[in-house]
């Protein structure tokens, strides 16, 4: 069983100081783990710090400037620290964005052969393309390779992938009404018989209250609920079946507790 809780903040105080802080239990581990992330954000300038600590003792600092040297660039500076090991890593980040396009590089900070990494997604009456990539310089051999194709139209979607062109997808996503959503998905690998596929939905019985259900060919069942208790909170339900074991147990349900202030 998993239980959980998280804090956000309200839209009046976003676009100054937010603070977020996530916790979650196992009991069948009996682990327990939380995070902590504070922003800052200086509008005229278009500057944000963000800080970042979680229980496994890791310290991240990111230091964003956007839309002041061209508008829809945005640079960034990302950093983690381990206290206990003294163990050091960061990324230099770039992106820009306009009406219809998205590209941007990383780089990660290391003076033994940085890695770098990639991505462009280009946007036109509803059809969008993407690609992605990695290469280390080190070795001098690109280490990912994908590419991605979707349309939308209203209450409909449709996404396909191809990852280093040996793992393949696609997914379905229907609107029916203003109650019913639905989606398929199917996935494989190339030159061999994993084939993944799954069908969900999601049915929204009043303005506070859903119920979402899932099924995937490994006959792993999902079920959650989720209802807005008042402004600010949420309670959330979930359960995981495991229909090939049924008997044999194993199966997980999860707690969620979410409030915003």
């Amino acid at each position: 069983m998993r239980t959980g809780g998280r804090r956000e903040p309200s839209p009046e105080q976003r676009g100054r100081q937010e603070f977020t802080t996530v916790g979650s239990s196992n009991t069948d581990t009996g682990k327990a783990s939380g995070s902590l992330e504070t922003k800052y954000k200086v509008k005229d300038q278009g500057l944000t710090f963000i800080q970042k600590w979680n229980t496994d003792n890791t310290l991240g600092t990111e230091i964003s400037v956007e839309d002041q040297l061209v508008a829809g660039l945005k640079l960034a500076i990302d950093t983690t620290f381990v206290p206990n090991t003294g163990k050091k890593s960061g990324k230099l980040k770039t992106s820009y964005k306009r009406d219809y396009i998205h590209v941007g590089c990383n780089v990660d900070i290391d003076l033994s052969g940085p890695t770098l990494y990639g991505w462009a997604v280009l946007g036109f009456e509803g059809w969008l393309a993407g690609y992605q990539m990695a290469f280390d310089t080190a070795k001098y051999k690109t280490t990912q390779n994908n590419f991605a194709l979707g349309y939308k139209a209203g209450d409909f979607q449709l996404h396909t992938n191809v990852n280093d062109g040996t793992e393949f997808g696609g997914s379905i996503y229907q609107k029916v009404n203003d109650n019913i959503e639905t989606s398929v998905n199917l996935a494989w690998t190339a030159g061999s018989n994993n084939t993944r596929f799954g069908i969900a939905a999601k049915y929204q019985m009043d303005e506070k209250t859903s119920i979402v259900a899932k099924v995937n060919n490994a006959s792993l069942i999902g079920i959650g609920y989720a209802q807005t208790l008042r402004p600010g909170v949420k309670l959330t339900l979930s359960g995981l079946i495991d229909g090939k074991n049924f008997s044999a147990g194993g199966h997980k349900i999860g707690l969620g507790f979410e409030l915003e202030a």
